[in-house]
């Protein structure tokens, strides 16, 4: 089976909350490395693991991104990493899949079902200066989970008047991956640079 690696400057996480019961709160995780092994003709077999790094959340607000990574949300200082592995296990149409995803947030790993659509793959040069290395094949991938953040751990909550909250308990999760096929990367010097 082929193995790609995750390219982290194009790949991402996204999370959205329903902030005081009237509008959505989002935010992203952009350091994320990770391996997935598929082959289209058996893309049943695939399976994905890796990391993400919780320290470098964004929200777009510098206050906020603090308080979510403090011990009542991420607790990053004790936490930093978030894990995961998973594989696909249902084609539901022609490039469409059902997946599965163990997530460990917080120290807790939770499975959590993923809609998984497959963008194709691409050939693209390397150029290191104004010297073409050699084509690397990308695959692009897309995938919607919701979860339940008080399933990890992250069930800080304050009420306000009427009987609602201030954050939802239920996060919607899109994740948004670019993968370079290992055997390009080695074969055109690249790999040099997604350890470095």
């Amino acid at each position: 089976m082929a193995i790609w690696i995750f390219e982290p400057g194009h790949t991402e996480v996204g999370f959205r909350a329903r902030h005081m019961m009237v509008t959505w709160v989002r935010g992203l995780f952009k350091d994320i490395h990770g391996r997935l092994d598929f082959d289209w003709d058996t893309c049943l077999n695939a399976s994905f693991d890796g990391e993400i790094d919780a320290t470098n959340l964004w929200t777009g607000e510098p206050d906020r991104d603090a308080n979510l990574r403090s011990a009542d949300f991420f607790d990053v200082e004790n936490h930093p990493k978030i894990g995961f592995r998973g594989g696909f296990t249902e084609r539901t149409a022609d490039n469409a899949f059902k997946g599965e995803v163990e997530l460990t947030i917080r120290g807790v790993t939770r499975t959590v079902p993923l809609d998984i659509g497959y963008l194709g793959e691409w050939r693209t040069p390397w150029w290191e200066g104004d010297v073409n290395k050699g084509e690397m094949r990308r695959i692009g991938f897309e995938a919607t989970a919701r979860i339940d953040r008080r399933d990890f751990g992250v069930s800080w909550q304050d009420e306000i008047p009427g009987g609602g909250v201030v954050v939802s308990n239920e996060i919607d999760l899109v994740l948004d991956v670019e993968a370079i096929l290992l055997d390009d990367l080695e074969l055109t010097g690249a790999i040099d640079y997604y350890r470095g």
